[in-house]
């Protein structure tokens, strides 16, 4: 680790920090605030990979990781009006589906690196936003896997409505996962032009120094 990837350390750590904050606190009907600062992970580890190689790029995820476990075990430890903020399935879920997508990113994001420069932020951040979509909500509110915390009631996630208020019948947690799902490709589209001025300007002002 070098003087030059500390701010994407910072990034990274204050965006999951806020994301567990803010993923309290609803935004309409199935969504939360965390919603909006999550994706922005994924603009980080582009960042890093674009800039300074994928090496970098895990070291930044491997933080996030960490922070992400430490606001998960402060978590359990905080009771709301259902009981702990976090629960085991929502720790677990959280963990695994972290890791899994953000390394699958830089995976992704490494072997088309060479592309146009849009192609591999934009692949990597729709298949890495996908896969922890899935994981995320399935491990953490899914009947079948009921068995990894069953003293905990997920009941009302199963609860069977009309999906995202309007299509088919289906468990509401997977209107909430279609809701996060959908949020997290509009940003990775907006994310971008972010991305493409960031890069323009760091390797600018590297240029030039």
């Amino acid at each position: 680790m070098t003087r030059t990837h500390i701010p994407g350390i910072l990034a990274m750590a204050l965006i999951v920090l806020a994301s567990n904050i803010l993923v309290q606190f609803l935004f309409g009907n199935w969504l939360t605030w965390g919603a909006f600062t999550y994706p922005l992970a994924f603009l980080v580890t582009d960042l890093m990979n674009r800039l300074y190689g994928s090496g970098p790029a895990r070291q930044v995820v491997f933080v996030g990781f960490i922070v992400g476990v430490f606001c998960s075990l402060v978590g359990t430890q905080i009771s709301g009006e259902f009981g702990p903020l976090v629960t085991f399935r929502i720790a677990l879920a959280s963990g695994v589906a972290f890791l899994s997508a953000q390394l699958l990113d830089v995976a992704i994001f490494n072997r088309m690196r060479e592309g146009a420069w849009w192609r591999a932020p934009l692949a990597s951040t729709l298949i890495g936003a996908t896969v922890d979509t899935a994981l995320f909500f399935s491990i953490a509110f899914s009947a079948a896997l009921i068995a990894l915390e069953p003293e905990n009631d997920v009941s009302w996630a199963g609860e069977m409505l009309p999906l995202l208020g309007v299509g088919p019948v289906a468990p509401l947690w997977v209107s909430l996962a279609v809701a996060d799902w959908m949020v997290k490709i509009a940003l990775a589209l907006i994310a971008l032009v972010p991305f493409r001025l960031i890069v323009l300007h760091v390797r600018g002002n590297t240029s030039t120094s």
